[in-house]
């Protein structure tokens, strides 16, 4: 009707984190991933945590939906941007991890469990040195609810915590990726609410996160994350939001999280 794109009208109109978020918020799901992914992977701006994180928490149909808005969006494949700009075992998870088609639903089957815990174990406590290629294939070939399972048959059958595990044999953003697939398969709720909390505490507010996280789960799984939020920190996420944020940027944000817990 009016001869121009919307995104440019907000550009024009707005200024700073809230049209970072509105600029974000106006796409569909997979192209705010897409979108965020592109800006962490891009020269001036990079940030491999934040790749990670979009990566390593999304589910195989948000992933595969996602990789051809980035290709139709910019040009590119997602893939040929992670490569460029990522190496090692960090590199090899997260090209592993968009590039297998994992089962969603909930059945998993004990056996493979088993054996995936006692794998993981001859992989990493049992050995000298790290097997990384067995952390890679698991966390990367099999479905959320299969590696929640091999988390509590590792601790059953260890008495060690797989988290803490990955923590002392791994490290870096390969850490990192392990662990959000890990917490992601477990409770993608409270890895969010967790998140959320490292961006608002301490000193100054970490804008570039809360945006992300808000803007792209808000239509996800907001309503878990407040209430997991509420859970741990004893405080209600949209309190937390309009301490740490001011003017038209927090009435923006608390509209999208809702008031109340």
């Amino acid at each position: 009707m009016y001869h121009e794109e919307l995104s440019q009208r907000i550009s024009s109109e707005l200024s700073g984190h809230h049209k970072k978020a509105m600029l974000l918020w106006i796409l569909d799901p997979a192209g705010r991933d897409a979108t965020v992914l592109r800006e962490a992977l891009s020269g001036d701006t990079m940030d491999l945590r934040a790749a990670t994180e979009i990566i390593c928490s999304r589910t195989p149909s948000q992933l595969q939906i996602m990789k051809q808005t980035y290709l139709a969006r910019f040009g590119t494949y997602l893939e040929h941007d992670i490569g460029h700009h990522t190496s090692g075992d960090h590199q090899k998870i997260l090209l592993a991890y968009v590039g297998i088609p994992r089962y969603e639903g909930p059945e998993v089957d004990p056996t493979i469990v088993t054996h995936d815990a006692k794998d993981l174990y001859k992989a990493g406590e049992k050995r000298l040195g790290t097997d990384e290629k067995t952390f890679i294939r698991i966390f990367t070939e099999r479905s959320w609810a299969h590696i929640a399972s091999v988390s509590s048959a590792y601790h059953h059958m260890y008495d060690r915590k797989l988290e803490k595990v990955i923590k002392s044999e791994t490290s870096g953003n390969f850490a990192f990726a392990l662990l959000t697939i890990l917490r992601c398969a477990e409770n993608p709720a409270k890895y969010f609410a967790k998140v959320l909390r490292k961006a608002m505490k301490g000193l100054g507010t970490d804008d570039k996160t809360l945006i992300r996280v808000v803007v792209t789960r808000t239509e996800i799984d907001m309503q878990y994350i407040k209430a997991e939020y509420f859970k741990k920190y004893k405080k209600p996420l949209a309190e937390a939001i309009n301490s740490e944020t001011s003017g038209n940027y927090r009435t923006f944000l608390l509209s999208l999280v809702g008031h109340g817990h």
